[in-house]
């Protein structure tokens, strides 16, 4: 995980979050901390996850306080470095009380009570480019699933996303030590860790896996309706998908969720387009990947649905036979949890920042929201 704070910056000293993220061609550390003013059953005051890849391959116990391997690769990695999984557990335990600090600070500065749910995340991750280059990094904070606080590390400065950021934007600025400090860590350290969690889960991050293609249909109220069209279990991450009518790459009418991690270290993504159903026959998606051994073109051959049986790049590829697609399918695909910060993890894949956020109905009860994202793709 290769975090570490250092002091409470919310108030006014100095907290560094050190981390790494996931991805694909391009490969990503993140590292996310989570902490919630009142905890419930199933979501503890503090959560600490990290993911390469996507892939989530550690997780902080709070309850034991102890940090857990995700996956079984990661666990090589102790044979090298006997302290790695305490080293870890400590960067958890240490940040634990700053969370709860830093989080009453903001509820203050927003002149909250310390009675209502409110949650306060952090993400830091840095990114290597396909040909093994440092590239990007972020270091960011959100409070109730709006962003609050970036560092630039290009600029040396601070973004507050809201004025009660303000503050601490001008505590942090005059601070040129601790800016210089993280420049460094994300541009250097980060990127070392990555480079490490690479070389051991090489095996699943490194592989390339062709996409199983899935075409459905769903008519609408009106008379139109929509095909979808979707790319399944592909590695790496990369992945051309367009519609095309007549031939010809056709943009009206379509929709897409971005590129998602699955569990197991590969992605999906979905691309739908709405129709004139005398038209259908007009219509191709076009899916063109490294693990290809050419684009494919699939049209509508209802009824249920067509899956790809083209040759992969390692010769004859049969289809797989997929699970049903689910609805909310990118937190069922991430492992989120209501309360955990998957979210956050999935969007950055996708190249967008969501906050997970908790809601309470009326009742009293929990609900899982998102600014985005979670919506029936069906």
């Amino acid at each position: 995980m290769g975090l570490l704070w250092r002091g409470l910056f919310f108030l006014g000293a100095v907290v560094v979050l050190l981390g790494g993220s996931s991805g694909s061609s391009s490969h990503f550390l993140h590292n996310l901390y989570m902490g919630v003013s009142e905890p419930s059953q199933g979501l503890p005051q503090f959560m600490a996850v990290g993911y390469v890849d996507g892939q989530l391959y550690l997780k902080y116990d709070p309850d034991t306080r102890r940090a857990l391997p995700q996956v079984p690769w990661i666990e090589e990695i102790e044979m090298a470095d006997p302290h790695y999984w305490e080293g870890q557990a400590q960067i958890a335990r240490n940040t634990e009380p700053v969370f709860e600090v830093n989080l009453a600070t903001v509820q203050s500065r927003y002149n909250q009570s310390h009675e209502g749910f409110h949650i306060l995340q952090g993400i830091v991750s840095c990114e290597l480019s396909q040909d093994g280059q440092p590239r990007g990094g972020r270091y960011q904070y959100a409070y109730d699933g709006k962003d609050f606080l970036a560092f630039d590390k290009e600029t040396l400065t601070w973004t507050a996303s809201v004025l009660q950021a303000e503050i601490s934007k001008r505590k942090l600025e005059p601070v040129l030590a601790t800016s210089q400090y993280l420049k460094s860590y994300l541009e250097e350290e980060c990127i070392d860790w990555l480079r490490k969690h690479l070389t051991y889960g090489k095996k699943v991050l490194l592989r390339t896996e062709p996409p199983v293609v899935r075409m459905t249909r769903r008519r609408g109220p009106d008379g139109q309706e929509t095909l979808i069209c979707r790319a399944l279990g592909f590695s790496p991450k990369e992945i051309y998908i367009t519609w095309k009518k007549d031939g010809e790459a056709w943009q009206e009418d379509t929709s897409t969720r971005g590129v998602a991690p699955n569990s197991d270290g590969t992605y999906h993504t979905t691309l739908s387009v709405e129709i004139d159903p005398t038209e259908r026959g007009r219509f191709r998606c076009h899916v063109d990947h490294s693990g290809l051994a050419e684009p494919l073109d699939l049209a509508w051959e209802g009824p249920g649905f067509q899956e790809s049986e083209k040759s992969s790049s390692r010769g004859s590829w049969p289809g797989r036979i997929m699970m049903p697609f689910s609805s909310c399918s990118l937190d069922i695909q991430c492992g989120a949890r209501c309360g955990a910060p998957c979210g956050v993890s999935c969007c950055h894949s996708a190249g967008s920042c969501t906050w997970l956020l908790r809601e309470k109905t009326s009742s009293g009860e929990l609900l899982c929201s998102h600014s985005q994202w979670c919506v029936n793709t069906e």
